[in-house]
């Protein structure tokens, strides 16, 4: 192996290292890369013969000694060219991403990975909404009507959800809506009522939702709750002291607000402004546009 090869290799290598270190679990590879990687290393070709590189004597020969042929040294060696790492991660196509999606719904959808939640669950809720959308919404974990519905926010939680996605001028089809955790976390001898996620739980099924973020890679997260800051960012500083402030997980912008049951508890017309400026943040950080009814919402008159 030539040391550009090795450098290139070694290159590829510290770069993969380092999304490993931000928190990147899977890389999109185009086929084309993945035949790429398959091939033996190509060879530069050099047209016609090798040249020959003319070496100067140093000093003059002794007087009556023979004369020597000046010193030739032949070009170096080709070098190897591998893949370059911009060709190795680049995006997949529609097409691909939408397979890749549907590839990693369907291991989620088959999952035991729980015992307990897989048994327990009627529906693994995997997530809804818009793939190639800019704006990604995360929850903490389904309840009984997710649950029973296969489908994320479908409560009287997810029922605000969508007005507070409507009021942003957007609807649920054109954002993406997911979970730190795809089952209902089980509640052994209760009838009503839900729990929340032990953390060993978020870890196991979190990387589910690492491939659905770097699938659809999102501009901006929107953290809903203290248990999805803790789940994403692992802080559990509490949401009251993170929610309105910029957070970055996984190089995306990512924006801590209260959770829509939260509001449900709490109908005080602050505590629904200080969400809704956490909206209209998001809404600037996109670039969309925004009215004056807009940044009024919520205001005593």
């Amino acid at each position: 192996m030539s040391d550009n090869y090795r450098q290139l290799l070694d290159a590829t290598i510290q770069h993969l290292e380092g999304m490993k270190a931000r928190g990147v679990r899977h890389v999109a590879v185009t086929p084309e890369a993945l035949r790429a990687l398959t091939l033996p290393a190509r060879r530069a070709v050099v047209a016609g013969p090798k040249p020959q590189i003319q070496r100067p004597a140093f000093g003059t020969p002794a007087a009556g000694a023979p004369a020597t042929a000046p010193k030739t040294i032949s070009a170096p060696a080709a070098v190897p060219v591998a893949p370059s790492p911009s060709s190795i991660l680049n995006p997949p196509s529609s097409s691909e991403k939408t397979a890749a999606f549907a590839a990693l719904r369907e291991r989620a959808l088959a999952c035991v990975k729980c015992p307990n939640l897989a048994a327990s669950r009627k529906n693994v809720v995997f997530g809804v909404g818009n793939i190639d959308s800019p704006l990604m919404f995360v929850g903490e974990a389904p309840g009984a009507d997710e649950d029973e519905q296969g489908e994320p926010f479908v409560g009287a939680a997810g029922q605000l959800l969508t007005k507070i996605i409507g009021a942003a001028g957007l609807s649920r089809a054109d954002v993406y809506i997911a979970n730190i955790l795809k089952c209902r976390p089980d509640t052994p001898g209760q009838t009503s009522g839900n729990r929340k996620p032990t953390p060993a739980e978020m870890e196991t099924c979190i990387p589910y939702l690492h491939e659905q973020i770097d699938l659809i890679r999102p501009k901006v997260i929107v953290a809903l709750g203290a248990t999805a800051v803790e789940g994403l960012l692992g802080k559990t500083i509490g949401i009251t002291k993170l929610r309105g402030h910029w957070q970055t997980y996984r190089d995306t912008p990512l924006m801590p607000t209260y959770h829509p049951a939260y509001l449900l508890r709490n109908q005080a017309m602050a505590e629904k402004r200080r969400v809704w400026e956490d909206m209209l943040a998001v809404m600037e950080k996109l670039g969309m546009p925004i009215s004056e009814k807009q940044r009024n919402y919520f205001l005593k008159g």
